[in-house]
C-alpha cells in the first residue's frame, strides 16, 4: 500500500510587487494549508507531520513552515519542517511526505510549499563585525539565494544562456512559441486552474478589503510578435528575453498525503496515487535537461516507458528548459503540445521558488483525478544543477 494524495490547495500567484505584497510566505502557506485540510476534510488534529518548501526565509522568523502550520490551526504538538532545495523543494515536500508514511513515521503529512518574493529582504552582509572605513552593500535574498548559481558566479539566466548548445540548445522563436502557449492554455483554462485556488483576502489600510481569485501574471494578448521585439535579458546577444522566463512571484500550494489505509480510516477519496520519485544532479550546474534526467530517473524506479506517461508537467523555469527536457525525452512536436504543461505553466503564472514543485504536483494529481485515468509525472530543474520528478497515477 502507498501513498495517496486526497486533497489540495493553492493560492492564486501574485506578481512581485504585486496583489500579494503585503503578505508574508507565512500567511501565504497559513492560507494554503487551511484550505487544503478544509478539502480534504481532515481535521488539523489529525496531522501527523507537516512538510513545507521554502527557499527564502530570512527575515521570516523562526521555522517559517511551523508558524504557517500554527497560524492554520494544526496543534504545536505537530512537528514541523521546512525544505530548502531551490526550486525543487516543494516537490521535494511531498515526496518527503511520502517516505515518511512509507517508513511508518507517518499515517497523515500536510506538504507543500511557500514563497513571497516580494518580502524577502536585502541582506547586509559583514554588518555584526562591522565596516571599519568606505562602503557597505547590501545583497539581494532573492537573487542571491534563489537566482544564482554558486559554482560559476553568474545568474540563472546568464547560465542557461551558456549551456545552450548541443540536446539543450532551444532556437529563440521556439523558446517565444512556447511561451505565448503557455499565456495561451493557462488563459484558456481558467476553470481548471480556478478548480485548485482558494481565493485570498488582502486588506488594505484604504478602502476595502480585496478578494484575490486568480494568478496576476496570465496575458492572454501576449504573442510571438510581441516577445520577438524583446531584447536579451541576460546577455547580449543572447535568446532568453524576460518574456521566455519566469515571473518572480508569490504564493503557496499545500495538499494532504496520507497512507492508503489511512485513507480508507478517515473517508477520504485520493486523487491520485504516489509513484516513484526520481532525483539527480550534475554534471555540472546546468539546468536545461535535469527535469528529463529525473523523470526518466523516476520511471526506471517506476518500471514506467515514459512513453506511457500521459501527461508531463515540467517546470517553465525558461522556455527553454522546457523544451530541451521535452525534446530529450523524446517527444515529437505533437506529443509535447498534447501532453506537456497542457494548462500552461510557470512562464504565465509565476514561479515563486518554494512553492512551483508543490503546485506542479497538486494540479497534475487534480488533473488526473479530472480525468480519471492515466499516469503523469511533475518536475522540475534546481539551482545547482539537479533535478526532481515524481511520478502520480489515477486511482
Amino acid at each position: 500500500m502507498g501513498s495517496v494524495i486526497v486533497g489540495g490547495a493553492r493560492t492564486p500567484i501574485g506578481k512581485l510587487l504585486g496583489v500579494f505584497a503585503s503578505l508574508t510566505a507565512v500567511d501565504l502557506g497559513a492560507i494554503a494549508v487551511d484550505a487544503a485540510l478544509r478539502r480534504a476534510r481532515i481535521a488539523p488534529d489529525q496531522v501527523d507531520q507537516v512538510v513545507l518548501g521554502h527557499v527564502l526565509p530570512a527575515g521570516c522568523g523562526q521555522l517559517p513552515a511551523r508558524q504557517a502550520a500554527a497560524q492554520a490551526g494544526i496543534p504545536l504538538t505537530v512537528p514541523a519542517m521546512a525544505v530548502s532545495k531551490v526550486c525543487l523543494a516543494g516537490l521535494n515536500a511531498v515526496a518527503t511526505a511520502d517516505m515518511m508514511i512509507g517508513s511508518g513515521l507517518a499515517d497523515v503529512v500536510v506538504a507543500g510549499g511557500m514563497e513571497s518574493m516580494t518580502q524577502a529582504p536585502h541582506l547586509l552582509r559583514g554588518s555584526r563585525q562591522g565596516t571599519r572605513f568606505g562602503d557597505a552593500t547590501m545583497i539581494d535574498h532573492v537573487a542571491h539565494d534563489a537566482l544564482w548559481d554558486a559554482f560559476t558566479d553568474q545568474s540563472m539566466g546568464a547560465l542557461t544562456e551558456h549551456h545552450d548548445t548541443g540536446d539543450a540548445a532551444v532556437s529563440r522563436a521556439d523558446a517565444d512559441a512556447f511561451s505565448v502557449r503557455s499565456h495561451r492554455l493557462a488563459a484558456s483554462s481558467s476553470d481548471i486552474l480556478g478548480a485548485e485556488i482558494v481565493p485570498v483576502t488582502v486588506p488594505h489600510q484604504h478602502g476595502d478589503d480585496r478578494e484575490i481569485g486568480t494568478d496576476e501574471g496570465i496575458r492572454a494578448d501576449t504573442t510571438v510578435e510581441a516577445l520577438g521585439r524583446l531584447r536579451p535579458a541576460f546577455t547580449t546577444g543572447g535568446g532568453i528575453t524576460a518574456g521566455s522566463s519566469s515571473q518572480l512571484s508569490d504564493g503557496a500550494a499545500a495538499m494532504v498525503v496520507m497512507s492508503e489505509d489511512a485513507a480508507v480510516r478517515h473517508g477520504c477519496t485520493p486523487l491520485a496515487r504516489i509513484g516513484a520519485y526520481g532525483t539527480v544532479a550534475g554534471p555540472d550546474s546546468s539546468l536545461q535537461l535535469q527535469p528529463a534526467r529525473a523523470i526518466l530517473a523516476a520511471c526506471r524506479r517506476a518500471h514506467l516507458d515514459p512513453a506511457e506517461l500521459d501527461l508531463i508537467e515540467i517546470n517553465e523555469a525558461f522556455a527553454s528548459v522546457a523544451l530541451a527536457s521535452a525534446r530529450q525525452l523524446g517527444l515529437t512536436r505533437h506529443q509535447i503540445e498534447e501532453r506537456v504543461n497542457i494548462h500552461g505553466g510557470a512562464i504565465a503564472l509565476g514561479h515563486p521558488p518554494g512553492m512551483s514543485g508543490a503546485r506542479l504536483v497538486l494540479h497534475l494529481a487534480l488533473e488526473l483525478h479530472r480525468r480519471g485515468r492515466g499516469t503523469g509525472v511533475a518536475s522540475l530543474c534546481g539551482g545547482g544543477g539537479q533535478g526532481d520528478a515524481l511520478v502520480l497515477e489515477a486511482v
